[in-house]
């Protein structure tokens, strides 16, 4: 049967017009279904620029509070409980935002959705016919026959992709609907983020969880991040999650761990959260337990394609149950990060329109939680890494060591490199400023296998913060110069003769 495409690709999320595009470029003939407004995935701008207006207010204390100076910072027996090192110190940074909205809140939003219209006029309808994309928008689904129907018209390919995006999760929480609640897509209203009140509650130790309790608490309001796991964020590293939670609780924002809610009162003006066996008054509660894949209308039960509440089940190809059907981005679960999508986008790509040979791998591929300080990751943590490997060593840096770091007396954080002895590099953890910035350089060593003798023989710039790197490389050279007693001993019997000889 011929068929009018040979790709269509159903969301236009950044991963779906990504793989649109990247289709038209190798002359294949592509249909993009815009089932969703342009800025429907773009959390991370407003959760950038809500922590640079969260930055400004900072150093004035927030809201309508006077700044004593002690906010944000933390005494050396606090952060030894949550470090397990008496030596590192949570300090605030001194540096401010390049743009300055702490007069106005609702101003940073703005200017968020100033950038976003820009990135979307990128992406314009018109732009993307220019490429050679049929841009088509409507709701659609599938038919029994695998075809896409949308607007009237029955759309043949020879494989889909869907790239649908997520949207928030709503945990099934006794009298939560009854107390009302709100979503960070809410808070994202300039009227509503200056009109949120003094107590919130924030349910989740997600990124976006995480990074709000902060921004909130800089701008003068009381937060209690409720977690039901034992860390916030749960994936990370336990050491590099403990850091992040010890600077949350330096500015304020009471965190409570393995305390899942398991109902919310609306009691007068008050919103009680009971949590474990702790009740929290709040005024607000904001919801950032995870998301969830938005597939509903899609009618994938009739083209076989089996999916659950966390996402569609697909396989290292990502195919989905029906091999024609691929899928990309937070509707296979996991983290939403739009980097994520489009490396899936890619590698769903080549299978659709060619051979499904390519698998995907994330074990190289960095994320970044934009906390200040920001945590940043690639590869395994060290928990995971023990577990399979019997040659772990681990390394690390404080960026207290860094002279760059010193400069912009930001000097909350650390390096943390999980290897094995031969110096092949199993995972990075960074928690530090500018951390996301410094992943790239690693990620890329992780992909070509370089080990860590290059990295701590490669010169970085002076002064940078990526000078870190090479530290924590030439403190793994220094163990393992440790380690090996016989070198050890055949060096000072090689200097020892070299020094009889000069005599």
């Amino acid at each position: 049967m011929a068929v009018e495409y040979d790709l269509i690709v159903v969301g236009d999320t950044r991963a779906g017009i990504y793989a649109a595009v990247a289709a038209t470029l190798l002359n294949a003939r592509v249909a993009l279904i815009a089932q969703q407004p342009a800025n429907k995935h773009s959390h991370g701008i407003y959760s950038r620029t809500l922590m640079q207006t969260a930055a400004g207010t900072r150093g004035q204390g927030g809201a309508g509070e006077e700044d004593t100076g002690t906010r944000g910072r933390v005494d050396a027996g606090r952060i030894a409980e949550h470090n397990n090192s008496p030596s590192r110190r949570v300090s605030p940074s001194p540096r401010q935002s390049r743009r300055d909205f702490s007069s106005s809140p609702s101003l940073g939003i703005e200017w968020a959705e100033e950038v976003i219209w820009t990135l979307a006029e990128q992406d314009s309808p018109a732009v993307l016919a220019s490429l050679g994309v049929d841009v088509i928008t409507g709701a659609g689904e599938f038919s029994r026959d695998v075809a896409f129907l949308v607007n009237n018209r029955r759309l043949l390919a020879r494989a889909y992709l869907i790239a649908t995006g997520t949207r928030p999760v709503i945990p099934d929480i006794d009298g939560l609907q009854n107390a009302g609640y709100i979503t960070p897509t809410e808070i994202w209203q300039p009227e509503r983020l200056e009109s949120l009140p003094k107590r919130l509650a924030v349910i989740g130790g997600t990124p976006m969880g995480t990074e709000l309790a902060q921004s909130l608490a800089r701008m003068g309001r009381e937060v209690t991040l409720v977690v039901g796991s034992a860390q916030v964020l749960p994936p990370e590293d336990s050491e590099t999650s403990r850091l992040v939670r010890a600077q949350l609780e330096a500015e304020g924002v009471r965190v409570l761990t393995e305390t899942p809610v398991t109902e919310i009162k609306q009691i007068q003006e008050s919103k009680w959260v009971q949590a474990g066996s702790r009740a929290i008054e709040s005024d607000e509660i904001i919801l950032a337990a995870g998301t969830e894949p938005e597939i509903e209308g899609l009618n994938l039960e009739a083209v076989g394609v089996r999916f659950w509440a966390r996402g569609i089940k697909l396989n290292q190809k990502l195919q989905t149950t029906n091999p024609r059907i691929y899928a990309c981005g937070g509707v296979a679960g996991g983290y939403p990060f739009d980097h994520i999508a489009q490396y899936e986008a890619g590698i769903a790509l080549k299978n659709a329109l060619f051979l499904p040979l390519f698998k995907v791998n994330y074990r190289s591929i960095p994320w970044a939680i934009f906390t200040e300080p920001q945590l940043a990751r690639v590869g395994l943590t060290e928990v995971q890494a023990r577990r399979r490997y019997s040659d772990i060593l681990i390394v690390r840096q404080e960026f207290k060591s860094i002279a760059q770091a010193l400069v912009l007396g930001e000097m909350t954080g650390f390096c943390k490199f999980v290897v094995r002895r031969n110096g092949e590099i199993l995972g990075v953890h960074i928690v530090g400023p500018e951390a996301s910035e410094l992943m790239g350089e690693i990620a890329l060593a992780m992909r070509n296998k370089i080990k860590m003798d290059a990295i701590a023989n490669l010169p970085h710039p002076s002064l940078t913060l990526s000078e870190i790197t090479q530290k924590t490389a030439i403190e793994w050279q220094r163990q393992r110069l440790h380690r090996n007693q016989t070198l050890k001993k055949f060096l000072d019997s090689f200097f020892n003769l070299r020094r009889n000889w000069s005599n």
